[in-house]
């Protein structure tokens, strides 16, 4: 019988665990990217595969986009600033989200 209950606990708390901080595609949906940026085409912002087009063969592209991800900016696609991401996004989260956006085909 307790192992039983160990089961359901185990169970329900991988069900209620955050989004694991390596899936960038979940973590873009999780603080609401897509507002502003679709998979390919150009909306209020460029589209993932601009950006990762943009970067390709560049050393210090993930640096240079966690960066911008976190203190915002205007400049690289355009006018339209791109605001700063909140203080609970973690920097962890922005690493994983920017390694998803170069790897975008």
């Amino acid at each position: 019988m307790k192992v039983q209950h160990a089961l359901m606990l185990t169970a329900g708390l991988m069900l209620a665990a955050p989004v694991l901080a390596d899936d960038g595609a979940a973590l873009l949906k999780k603080n609401n990217c897509g507002t502003c940026h679709q998979a390919v085409k150009k909306t209020v912002g460029p589209g993932l595969k601009m950006i990762a087009d943009k970067y390709a063969g560049d050393a210090g592209a993930a640096a240079k986009l966690e960066a911008k991800v976190r203190k915002g900016g205007a400049g690289s696609f355009g006018s339209m600033p791109m605001p700063p991401t909140p203080a609970k996004v973690s920097d962890e989260d922005i690493k994983a989200m920017v390694a998803h956006i170069l790897a975008s085909k």
